[in-house]
C-alpha cells in the first residue's frame, strides 16, 4: 500500500469487503506492476486517492463464489482487469466495452457504488463481480496471464478495432517496452508485418533476433525515417513518455492511423497539417470491454503469446517501481503473492 504521495510501497493490514451473492473471491497469486501503477502512487495524472492498493493485472485461484454466480467455481483460475464495475445500461455497456462506461469503476483507487474504496491486486485476495472477472485458459501459465489484462489487452484491443490485425499489412509498433513487445507478439501471431520504432539502436538485435519483428527503426534517424515514409498501414504508439508525433505520421500511408496507447504525464504536440495532407488519423484505445478481454486471453493460450517474465522477491516492490521511474530497465512488474514469496517481472 502506498500511503501518501510521497512514499512507495510498505506492507499494512487491511479488509477487503465482504463476498456479495454476485461476487467472486479469489486468492491471489499473481500481480503485474505496470507502469500506470506508478502513474498512480506518484499522483502523476492528479487523482489518486490514498491509502492506495494499486495492482490490477491480478490473477489467481478462487477461492469462494456468492450464492448467485453461476459462471465460477471453487479452484477455477481466473483473473482481473482495469475495471470492476459499470453502470451496465448506457451504450458502452451494452455493447461490451465497460471500460468506456462513464461510471466505470477502476480497480484501485475509485469508489464503489457504496462509497468504499476499491483496492487492487498488490494483496494476497481479492473480491469482485463475476461479471468483471476472467477466465484463465489451462494452457496459459498464470505467471504469463497476469500482464495480459492490462498490457494485453491496451494492445490487441486496438489492432483489432482499428482493423491493423489483417495478415499481410505492415504497421509500426513504437516502443519495444511491456505495451510495445506484447503489441509485437500479437501482431506477427495475427499475420502481420512489423516495424519496431524506437529511440534505442540498441534494442535492434533484441527485436530483430528475440522478437522476429520484420524491420527495426530508430525515431531520431530523420535520414533512416525519410527512406520509409508513407509505407505503414497503421501505428500503435505504446510509449508513455513525452515524444514528438511528426515523425510518426510521415511513416503512414494516406487514410491510415496513428494510435496512442501510452498514457504521457504531459500533453503531446499534434501537428495539424500532416492530418490534412494525407487524411491520417490520430486515435486512442484504452484496455478493453470484459468480452474482448476474455477473447484476448482465449487468442494468446491458442497462439502461445506471453509476455517474457523475469522472477524477483517480492520485497523489491518498491525497487521494480524505481527501476521503471528511472528507465533503467524495461521490464513491466507482476507480484507474484505465494507466500509472499517473489516478484514477477515482465520485459518492457
Amino acid at each position: 500500500m502506498a500511503k501518501h504521495v510521497s512514499e512507495w510501497m510498505i506492507y499494512i493490514f487491511c479488509t477487503c469487503r465482504a463476498t456479495g451473492e454476485k461476487d467472486v473471491a479469489f486468492k491471489v497469486l499473481y500481480c503485474g506492476i505496470c507502469h500506470s501503477d506508478l502513474h498512480m502512487v506518484k499522483n502523476e495524472w492528479g487523482f489518486s486517492v490514498y491509502p492506495l492498493v494499486p495492482g490490477h493485472e491480478i490473477v489467481g485461484e478462487v477461492t469462494e463464489v456468492g450464492n448467485k454466480v453461476q459462471k465460477f467455481k471453487v479452484g477455477d483460475r481466473v483473473g482481473v482487469g482495469c475495471v470492476v464495475g459499470s453502470c451496465r445500461s448506457c451504450d458502452s455497456c451494452k455493447d461490451d466495452l465497460e471500460n468506456y462506461c462513464p461510471q466505470s469503476i477502476l480497480t484501485y483507487g475509485a469508489k464503489y457504488h457504496d462509497g468504499t474504496i476499491t483496492y487492487g491486486g498488490y494483496s494476497d485476495t481479492m473480491v469482485a463481480d463475476e461479471q468483471f472477472i476472467g477466465r484463465i485458459p489451462e494452457n496459459l501459465p498464470l505467471d504469463a496471464a497476469a500482464p495480459l489484462l492490462c498490457a494485453g489487452i491496451t494492445v490487441y484491443s486496438p489492432l483489432r478495432y482499428y482493423g491493423l490485425d489483417k495478415p499481410g499489412l505492415h504497421i509500426g509498433v513504437v516502443g519495444l517496452g511491456g505495451l510495445g513487445h506484447v503489441a509485437v507478439k500479437f501482431a506477427k501471431a495475427m499475420g502481420v508485418k512489423v516495424t519496431v520504432i524506437s529511440t534505442t539502436p540498441t534494442k535492434k538485435k533484441e527485436a530483430l533476433e528475440n522478437f522476429g519483428v520484420d524491420s527495426f527503426l530508430v525515431s531520431r534517424d530523420h535520414h533512416q525515417l525519410q527512406g520509409v515514409t508513407g509505407s505503414l498501414d497503421g501505428i500503435i504508439d505504446t510509449v508513455s513518455a513525452e515524444h514528438p508525433l511528426l515523425p510518426l505520421l510521415g511513416l503512414l500511408k494516406s487514410n491510415e492511423k496513428l494510435v496512442l496507447v501510452g498514457a504521457p504525464e504531459k500533453p503531446l504536440e499534434l501537428p495539424i497539417f500532416p492530418l490534412l495532407q494525407g487524411r491520417k488519423v490520430v486515435g486512442g484505445s484504452m484496455a478493453g470491454g470484459m468480452k474482448e478481454t476474455q477473447e484476448m486471453v482465449d487468442f494468446a493460450a491458442a497462439h502461445n503469446v506471453k509476455p517474457d517474465i523475469e522472477v524477483i522477491a517480492t520485497e523489491y516492490v518498491n525497487t521494480a517501481m524505481e527501476r521503471l521511474l528511472s528507465r533503467s530497465e524495461t521490464c513491466l512488474a507482476i507480484v507474484e503473492r505465494k507466500e509472499k514469496k517473489s516478484l514477477l517481472r515482465s520485459c518492457l
